[in-house]
């Protein structure tokens, strides 16, 4: 039985083989960890496979999805509550210039802000304004990406209780890699927003 971090190593490494090749899992893992969990899972990584998981990230994702997640693997974030709101602020409207207000989309910026502030920063960060420059000014995986890691900053049983009621493969995901780390917080959320238990769904 693989612990946490083996088998984030685990899901991420199938699903960047390039037969079975699943940017959307691949994303959603790395993009819902911790900086201290990627850098353990990817000590894992490299013992078990022989690879960098920067390698693999480098062969298989394009474009600024790649570069979002390299940035955000290989950054280390702080991860304490302290939040220094005059960055905050000055992130927020860095982030609104970005997106909004230009021609295009500075894509640099949002890789920025979103891979080396803390969890606690981005939530101070968001507001309706940044979730609108997402949804309208970036697509694909590099939406996905900046909305897992976005949603994980804020409340993260949420987030894997509303990825749970996708498909049963998300559904597989979640009970592996969570149980032992927040489950009883994404059964909570999961009720909250389905108004049905987690064994109803699984039965």
């Amino acid at each position: 039985m693989h612990d946490p971090p083996g088998r984030d190593a685990m899901i991420v490494r199938q699903a960047l083989r390039k037969d079975l090749l699943n940017l959307e899992t691949a994303t959603e893992v790395i993009c819902s960890r911790t900086s201290s969990q990627i850098q353990v899972f990817k000590q894992h990584y490299y013992a078990k496979y022989g690879v960098h998981l920067e390698h693999d990230i480098e062969l298989r994702a394009s474009g600024d999805h790649k570069k979002l997640l390299l940035a955000y693997v290989s950054t280390p974030r702080y991860e304490g509550r302290e939040v220094d709101r005059a960055m905050a602020e000055k992130d927020a409207k860095a982030l609104y210039k970005a997106g909004e207000k230009r021609w295009g989309t500075d894509e640099k910026t949002f890789i920025r802000v979103f891979c080396e502030r803390s969890a606690a920063h981005l939530t101070a960060v968001d507001s309706p304004l940044s979730r609108h420059a997402i949804k309208n000014e970036t697509s694909g995986q590099f939406e996905h990406a900046l909305k897992t890691i976005l949603q994980c900053s804020e409340n993260p049983a949420k987030h894997f209780a509303k990825l749970w009621g996708h498909n049963d493969s998300a559904l597989i995901r979640v009970i592996v890699t969570r149980t032992e780390i927040d489950m009883q917080y994404i059964k909570a959320e999961y009720r909250k927003e389905y108004k049905k238990t987690l064994n109803d769904a699984v039965n």
